[in-house]
């Protein structure tokens, strides 16, 4: 991996792509209008992008939907849709280390991490799923001797997909994989904060092959080109990764329009229980610290709230905190580096702002909650810790979307699955014990859709991954994940 100063000086040399991809060119927006993108590593401008309106979901949804009826893509043969895609993966390969960096500029990663994890587990996705475009079967249901009762898959349309900035490609990734195997038509809305890797890696699809119409982009804002396609007639699906409000909106929007189907992945407070007997306490601590300050704790899964026995409480405190000094804030290009930036001043805010609550409400700062860096112009927050916290907290029952940690102490097991499970979110939780028979029942009784037994990140692209409650509805990843973007069709033929 090259030293932050070669990518100093790679900086230099970064061509962004600041125009919307709609049919296959890229093309300024309708109105002319444009944003700025300003890097969080140091408040410095990166470029213009093109902010798209209405007026460019009609063109994007226009093109998506004429090749569709087509059938350039959706009608083509499953092992030559494989071919391209398997190609477009080798492009994203190939470019991987640009990818990587303008992921870095954007949002302001470590760009170990955005290397390492974004574009290998990015690629890793499109790659499974291109090889599961000739592999997935219809079905015969049971029927009597004189029919045959036939149960196939089409794919459901026009797709928009809705991403959010935490992780900008792979979120795209794991909505383009099973969309565009499956031979859907698919308009990408990115962030307005994170726009740069989805239109590089748009212009790859075309170069790989993908016919024109059937991955289009749309840099703009939530409010305008987001609601738009939500609300369009013509889209047949939302699939949406973001906060548990704006994934209410896509439901109202379905509902005031045409009944689009709409799979979301939203919010979570996901907790990370830790029992007297777990059996290497520094471990479960030294993973609690990454849980939650992986990512600048801006991770919808991130453990963000610690249910400790009350027996090994202050023990476990401390054993963080010792952790959690390993995740201070440094240059995102360096190497080195574990904990980049927030996404923005906003967010910034917003994480300081909820230090602020907790204080007000009572907890106590254990470690960390200030901002750092300030001398760089960008924006960061030390990993923080809160200590003698209450369930009916705000920094416990909201999710921050920060670094920021709210321990909560528990008797027995009935009260830590009780406190854990008092939350309006279900997305993920986890559990430290070396009690089999407690962790079977716990993990039963738990409401999330993915709980870890002595882990706080478990599972790949092989797992499917989604939520309980208003941590969303469907799920990514797996075999699972193409169901959503499929119509079930039942022909019966009398014989």
């Amino acid at each position: 991996m090259a030293a932050a100063e070669d990518y100093r000086t790679q900086i230099a040399q970064v061509s962004y792509r600041n125009q919307a991809f709609i049919n296959g060119k890229f093309a300024p927006s309708a109105s002319g209008k444009t944003f700025v993108r300003i890097s969080p590593i140091d408040g410095k401008v990166l470029t213009e992008v093109a902010e798209c309106d209405k007026e460019d979901v009609e063109r994007a949804v226009k093109a998506a939907r004429a090749v569709f009826e087509k059938g350039s893509w959706s009608q083509m043969a499953p092992a030559q849709r494989k071919r391209i895609l398997l190609k477009w993966v080798a492009l994203i390969e190939k470019h991987r280390e640009e990818l990587a960096l303008l992921e870095t500029l954007d949002v302001g990663k470590p760009i170990a991490n955005a290397l390492a994890v974004d574009l290998a587990s990015s690629i890793r996705c499109l790659q499974w799923y291109a090889e599961t475009t000739d592999k997935v079967y219809d079905e015969l249901a049971p029927a009597r001797p004189d029919s045959i009762s036939m149960i196939t898959r089409e794919p459901i349309g026009v797709v928009g997909c809705v991403v959010p900035w935490n992780f900008p490609l792979l979120m795209a990734s794991w909505k383009l994989g099973p969309a565009l195997a499956t031979g859907n038509s698919v308009i990408l809305k990115p962030a307005e904060q994170s726009p740069l890797t989805a239109l590089r890696v748009a212009e790859l699809a075309a170069e790989a092959g993908l016919p024109e119409g059937v991955l289009n982009v749309l840099p703009g804002f939530g409010e305008t080109a987001g609601q738009a396609l939500g609300r369009h007639m013509d889209v047949d699906m939302i699939a949406f990764t973001g906060s548990t409000e704006v994934g209410k909106y896509f439901l109202r929007y379905a509902g005031e329009s045409n009944m689009k189907h709409v799979a979301l992945e939203t919010g979570g407070k996901s907790p990370n229980i830790v029992f007297g007997d777990v059996a290497d306490i520094n471990h479960a601590a030294a993973t609690a610290a990454a849980g939650v300050f992986y990512n600048s704790g801006q991770v919808c899964t991130a453990a963000t709230r610690i249910i400790v026995q009350e027996k090994i409480k202050d023990q476990f405190i401390e054993l963080v905190a010792k952790h959690a000094d390993k995740w201070r804030p440094k240059d995102p290009l360096d190497p080195k580096t574990t904990m980049g930036s927030m996404v923005d001043e906003s967010q910034m805010d917003r994480v300081l702002g909820y230090i602020d609550i907790g204080r007000k409400e009572g907890a106590k700062v254990a470690f960390g909650g200030e901002r750092a860096r300030r001398n760089t112009g960008g924006f960061y927050v030390e990993p923080t810790i809160f200590d003698d916290v209450k369930n009916s907290m705000r920094i416990a029952q909201e999710e921050i979307f920060g670094p920021v940690v709210a321990t909560i102490t528990f008797k027995d097991d009935e009260e830590a699955v009780k406190i854990a499970n008092d939350t309006i979110y279900g997305l993920q939780a986890s559990l430290w014990t070396r009690d089999i028979t407690r962790a079977h029942k716990v993990a039963r009784a738990l409401r999330a859709g993915t709980v870890n037994i002595n882990s706080t990140d478990g599972g790949d692209i092989t797992a499917p991954f989604g939520g309980y409650k208003q941590s969303g509805i469907g799920r990514d990843k797996s075999l699972h994940a193409l169901e959503k973007y499929q119509q079930i069709k039942h022909t019966y033929i009398q014989l």
